[in-house]
């Protein structure tokens, strides 16, 4: 495929510095979420045609002009959506939706909190938990962060470096306790959160 954007994610940075679960052979193009377009197909191999748009995913590689990857890593763009965004949808939708309904269970009018909300995996799962007739909680680290995530659907947020989470948690959820809590970013948050679950 032809690169024509890609994406960062936290696993980069792991794979970059040598701490992901599993080594890179040196010497290596990082990145592994990209959007680009078909330009050939090995022998024998079945998958979206030469000149076809897509998204996909490798382990490496994905931060140059060309990148390899298997054809059953990759989907077409969805037409309206354009190279950036299919560059950087795969992980962050994929991980938001496993944590909410695959892990989480959610069901519609539960009282989802979200940490780091503004962020890649936040703000997909503050996107995909509103579309799931959630009541999304933002949590982040400034105003800004929060309005990021209102535009994105969030009825509520809380600047955890401002206020109690766990006490704020509480009083946004009527004294009963989250629902569902999903924390991408872990760290000194993460107890607070959990401890102000239903």
């Amino acid at each position: 495929m032809r690169v024509h954007a890609a994406a960062i994610n936290f696993p980069d940075v792991l794979i970059i510095a040598d701490r992901y679960q599993v080594s890179a052979p040196v010497p290596f193009v990082p990145g592994s979420e990209f959007a680009g377009v078909v330009e050939a197909l090995g022998p024998g191999t079945a998958g979206p045609p030469v000149g076809t748009p897509v998204m996909g995913a490798a382990f490496t590689g994905a931060f140059a002009e060309r990148v390899v990857a298997p054809a059953a890593a990759l989907r077409p763009i969805p037409e309206g959506l354009d190279m950036t965004a299919a560059a950087a949808f795969h992980v962050t939708y994929a991980t938001a939706y496993h944590s909410l309904c695959t892990v989480g269970a959610a069901q519609p009018g539960e009282q989802v909190v979200v940490l780091g909300a503004a962020g890649g995996v936040g703000s997909a799962t503050v996107d995909v938990a509103t579309r799931l007739g959630m009541r999304v909680i933002a949590a982040a680290s400034s105003p800004e962060r929060l309005e990021t995530a209102t535009r994105l659907g969030a009825q509520a947020g809380i600047d955890y470096t401002r206020e109690d989470l766990k006490t704020r948690i509480k009083e946004l959820t009527g004294g009963a306790g989250a629902d569902l809590v999903v924390d991408p970013v872990g760290g000194e948050h993460s107890e607070a959160a959990l401890r102000a679950l239903r």
